[in-house]
């Protein structure tokens, strides 16, 4: 029964995490259209779309995870989730940029409640030998969400309105909120007390003094740049590229097939660790350079169709190493601070892959790359960069994970 609990529990919480990627990544989808709404610029839309929820979702996810790491954690999750579903509904009803703006920012905040209190309960709930598929499992709800965003969504937009589809994507949450009751049950946890029990930034600090944890943090910020850089410019290469702005949509497609990838990855990854625990950041290697081959030639390639499913295939690689860069963490830290891990990763990933991926591929197809095959150029240099430097990351902490484990 504890087994069937368990595992129930984790479908419950990767729909959720489904649905705050669905509400997350709406606002770009619709983006031309509020655009039109509320007679905005392309600036408006992308400090609605990034800056807005970007910035404080990173600041609060790390007291977010000390909290979840002191109080009940199921009542984060539900808590969080009705007030993002909330938000997103009554986006719907909106009659003012400001008003947009502040509900984005409610979002961000609420979908930092998440994440970090999932982590510290999957890692307790589940074995350290499955902890890397279970943790992919999880964040195969990732690229769901944002497959259905495009799809659904967009499609939602098509036939009805923009606001029409803000209400449908928010509603599902709401509906989700009792679910987290019946099914999140929270296990029993000792707190081991001591003397700087609140001090956040000398246990944050603790943390990163240990050198695996500076690589990982290094290497999966720099795989989170690619892989925002691909969700923010994918439709600015078919459109200007390939002259195809229809294909936009349907890259949501492949997105689903990351689901898969990740899932994969995340047993791939608990193989390995068979052989030797620090094997699991080879996930993070063939991430990094699995997929450029294929980017490379769908970038640049001379066909519409090709180069859109190189692109494709390209996505589910290096897309695959989420579940298991969110496990690796835990491997690495004291259970009292495994909610705190969590935020502090998120923190990182989304400070660099929503502050600098598409803000520098964006100065670099405006002023240093021209010509049509400009923004090929412009993502695969960030990526060529990106990839490069997680690669040695991730060598670099296989080579000290023994001395900082905790498992």
């Amino acid at each position: 029964m504890k087994k069937i609990a368990a595992y129930s529990a984790l479908i419950l919480l990767t729909l959720i995490y489904l649905n705050s990627f669905f509400t997350r990544q709406i606002v770009a989808v619709l983006g031309v259209d509020i655009r039109e709404a509320f007679q905005l610029g392309n600036l408006q839309i992308g400090l609605l779309y990034g800056t807005a929820f970007s910035i404080i979702y990173a600041v609060a996810g790390i007291p977010m995870g000390r909290l979840a790491d002191r109080i009940s954690r199921r009542w984060m999750i539900a808590t969080g989730l009705l007030v993002w579903s909330l938000m997103t509904v009554l986006s719907g009803y909106a009659t003012s940029f400001a008003f947009l703006v502040v509900a984005r920012l409610l979002v961000g905040v609420s979908q930092s409640m998440l994440s970090p209190a999932v982590y510290s309960l999957l890692a307790e709930m589940f074995s350290v030998q499955k902890r890397a598929t279970i943790f992919s499992f999880y964040a195969s709800g990732i690229f769901l969400g944002i497959g259905f965003s495009f799809l659904a969504g967009g499609t939602i937009a098509l036939q009805y309105s923009w606001q029409t589809a803000m209400i449908a994507v928010g509603l599902p949450g709401l509906i989700l909120v009792p679910f987290v009751f019946w099914f999140v049950k929270e296990p029993d946890r000792t707190i081991i007390r001591h003397t700087h029990e609140n001090d956040l930034f000398k246990d944050a600090v603790a943390l990163l003094k240990k050198r695996t944890i500076q690589y990982h943090l290094i290497g999966f910020s720099l795989l989170a740049c690619t892989g925002y850089t691909v969700l923010a410019f994918a439709g600015t290469v078919f459109n200007d590229v390939f002259n195809r702005a229809d294909l936009t949509p349907q890259y949501g497609w492949f997105l689903f097939g990351v689901a898969g990838t990740v899932i994969l990855a995340g047993k791939a990854a608990d193989k390995l660790a068979e052989r030797k625990p620090e094997y699991r950041f080879w996930i993070g290697i063939i991430a990094a350079l699995g997929g450029l081959p294929f980017y490379a030639f769908g970038l640049f390639n001379s066909s519409a169709a090709w180069g859109f499913g190189l692109m494709g295939v390209g996505v589910m690689i290096s897309s695959c190493y989420n579940g298991v860069a969110a496990a690796l963490m835990q491997y690495l830290v004291p259970d009292q601070n495994r909610a705190l891990a969590g935020g502090l990763y998120l923190f990182v990933i989304s400070i660099a892959g929503f502050g600098l991926g598409p803000p520098v591929t964006g100065w670099l197809m405006d002023d240093v790359f021209t010509g049509l095959y400009g923004p090929s150029k412009a993502v695969m240099f960030v990526m060529l960069i990106c990839s490069i430097g997680s690669t040695i990351a991730f060598l670099l902490a296989m080579r000290t994970y023994e001395n900082d484990k905790l498992e």
